[in-house]
């Protein structure tokens, strides 16, 4: 039986925030594994069902919901509803993967309360014009869907306290480097790591 307990990172921020660039920047990795989440919102003409997020009914969301198979839900704006499968935790425990989790301030929230080891970064805007001027570059939102969007991102950038560690996205190659670097040293300091650390020094005879 596979012992792996998997280093689990949440990645947080605000809507236009530059996540899913550096989320990619840690699937370059080895050894990550992705969690698609769940959404009933539609698809934006830009996106494939599996890639990023699986598009499903409100029924399927709720019936999804009530067989505990979410490790984390909400309902973002009051509309749209997400979700992170439990199915991916599992997977990454079985192929001895570590696991990142793009999901918004609620979720965040939901999965620290369940895995208090995970390790949590939020992705901050250099400022509230570039944040509108990359969610108007999109052209994916209505104006009052962007409206909307940046007055909910002051909310959250307000709990950026709660997080384990902040990058600033001003530059996206910089950011990315320190993303990586923030799992790396994570994983420097695991039990797995320990093991192997272990296991090193039994060939020196200690």
């Amino acid at each position: 039986m596979n012992s792996h307990e998997p280093l689990v990172f949440i990645v947080s921020g605000p809507s236009g925030s530059g996540k899913s660039t550096l989320v990619k920047k840690l699937r370059e990795l080895p050894g990550m594994l992705f969690s698609v989440s769940c959404t009933t919102r539609p698809p934006r003409p830009t996106e494939s069902n599996g890639e990023w997020y699986n598009f499903v009914s409100r029924e399927e969301f709720q019936r999804m919901a009530a067989a505990g198979e979410f490790l984390e839900y909400a309902q973002v704006f009051g509309q749209h509803w997400y979700g992170t499968p439990k199915k991916w935790l599992d997977q990454a425990r079985a192929s001895g993967q570590d696991l990142v989790l793009e999901i918004d301030v609620q979720g965040a929230e939901q999965v620290k309360h369940k895995l208090p080891r995970a390790i949590s970064v939020f992705i901050l805007p250099p400022s509230r014009a570039a944040l509108e001027e990359r969610l108007r570059e999109r052209s994916e939102d209505a104006a009052e869907e962007v409206r909307r969007r940046l007055d909910r991102a002051r909310d959250e950038m307000l709990r950026y306290k709660d997080y384990d560690h902040v990058v600033v996205n001003d530059d996206a190659e910089r950011a990315g480097r320190e993303v990586q670097a923030i799992a790396t040293a994570a994983r420097s300091r695991t039990a797995d790591n320990e093991r192997r650390i272990q296991k090193i020094l039994e060939t020196f005879g200690g």
